[in-house]
């Protein structure tokens, strides 16, 4: 049986604190609805009228090489689909059930294409799959807390087996694990009231993907929801703990430390919109600014950033999102320094953004315009060696200026007479610092020489 061993996980953890950026998939037959992915248990749609949307699934628009260059152009070094959502719906040719891909006119297998083609760019592959299944006979209909037929005291669950219904979950697992290569991370969603850990058998489930995919990365959501830790954070890792922590739609105020106060790794999940799956009426993009600096506070705070992308039921990314993941990407190919590889500073942070870290070299977020000479909170002028503009390299100053004369310890760098950020979202300076051997040095390394990710 699978056992916590801390010199294992911090080694399969490498590449991922590396990364720091990835995109999250979103795709059914709820893109045809379009009304989003939780559609059927909102509407509390009944089977036989979800079941039309199966007959019609044809995504002939849907190039998962393109989405995979999309996501590489964008500077993401991993990507997470939904082999199997809360609908039971499976993207995959799993010989248990009929409620396939490979079953719908389409008769794709889209979880093998998709990593085919993630892997032919270099991003690591992850597999999303739902513990809820609303298709499946044995699970839980009425009385339920999510079910569409929660309300239908007609469907009752009498003559439920749901250890039936657990030797499903766990061979299509099994199945995932097996039949598509190397798999980089497992997405479980979720647990919820009694539905968590034993009720899934969850440390059989754990050994056997520790067994199959001994490098895998799991989340924690095979014990809480995005409002929970788990035990890896309690300091008592279980037979089924989380390698990460994953708060949803929302980032962390500072981050998350277990209850000994160290960091340990989480991965903000949030959509460009308001919708994981397709929703046809939401235009609510947020702008491609707020997403560059939402990428910088997860970073900063030391944790990642997985981004949505919900597929429209040709296949297509919407245009709307697609234009966002060329911005950040062309952003990426300026700034991926001051991202790749590195965390937490160890520093306050500054007023005017936010400070990321690798090694020995801080890396300035600046996301506010300063009225005169740009203050380095934290940092002690006899350690800095060195201060750049990182889109182009070009040397910046420590300020001279009497204007700041009235505050001797801080370090002020001379940004220009105006002010002006380069890059209204998300202008970087990389400050060199030398190793003094204060608590100004470098701090220990997240990642290995091998498990250095580049784009």
């Amino acid at each position: 049986m699978y056992r916590f061993e801390e010199a294992a996980y911090r080694k399969r953890m490498r590449w991922y604190e590396e990364a720091r950026f990835g995109m999250f998939i979103h795709f059914g037959l709820y893109a045809i609805p379009a009304r989003g992915e939780w559609v059927r248990s909102e509407e509390e749609t009944e089977e036989r009228e979800y079941l039309r949307y199966f007959s019609e699934f044809q995504p002939d628009r849907l190039d998962m090489r393109e989405w995979a260059r999309l996501a590489k152009r964008a500077g993401m070094c991993y990507a997470v689909i939904t082999a199997k959502h809360h609908d039971g719906f499976c993207l995959y040719d799993s010989a248990l059930t009929e409620f396939k891909s490979t079953k719908t006119p389409c008769g794709r297998d889209f979880v093998r294409e998709f990593t085919e083609a993630m892997r032919e760019e270099g991003i690591r592959v992850g597999l999303y799959y739902s513990l809820l299944d609303w298709h499946h006979p044995d699970y839980p209909h009425y009385g339920d807390k999510f079910h569409p037929l929660r309300h239908c005291a007609g469907c009752g669950n009498e003559g439920r087996d749901f250890n039936a219904y657990l030797e499903y979950l766990h061979g299509q697992v099994r199945e995932l694990c097996s039949n598509y290569g190397r798999l980089d991370l497992l997405w479980f969603d979720f647990s919820y009231e009694e539905m968590r850990g034993d009720r899934w058998k969850a440390a059989e489930l754990m050994d056997m993907v520790r067994t199959l995919q001994p490098e895998v990365i799991v989340n924690n959501r095979l014990e809480v929801s995005g409002e929970g830790y788990g035990s890896l954070q309690a300091g008592k890792p279980s037979a089924y703990h989380g390698d990460f922590v994953t708060p949803e739609q929302m980032i962390p105020p500072e981050g998350i430390r277990d209850i000994h106060g160290r960091g340990i790794p989480w991965e903000a999940c949030i959509t460009m919109n308001r919708s994981w799956g397709y929703t046809e009426q939401d235009r609510s993009y947020k702008p491609a600014g707020m997403l560059i600096r939402k990428l910088a506070e997860c970073v900063s705070k030391g944790g990642n950033l997985i981004l949505n992308v919900g597929p429209d039921a040709r296949g297509r990314i919407p245009e709307e999102a697609r234009q966002r993941l060329l911005r950040i990407g062309d952003w990426m190919r300026e700034n991926a320094e001051s991202i790749y590889g590195c965390g937490d500073a160890g520093y306050p942070k500054p007023e005017y953004g936010r400070y990321t870290r690798k090694g020995n070299t801080l890396y300035y977020h600046i996301l506010e315009d300063t009225a005169g000479p740009l203050p380095l909170p934290g940092v002690k002028r006899d350690t800095v060696e060195s201060i750049r503009w990182l889109y182009s390299g070009a040397e910046l100053p420590i300020s001279r200026s009497w204007v700041h004369s009235d505050y001797p310890d801080i370090v002020f760098a001379d940004t220009g007479t105006d002010g002006l950020l380069p890059d209204p979202d998300d202008t970087v300076i990389a400050v060199r610092l030398r190793d003094t051997g204060s608590a100004d040095a470098a701090p220990e390394e997240q990642g290995g020489e091998d498990d250095h990710v580049s784009q």
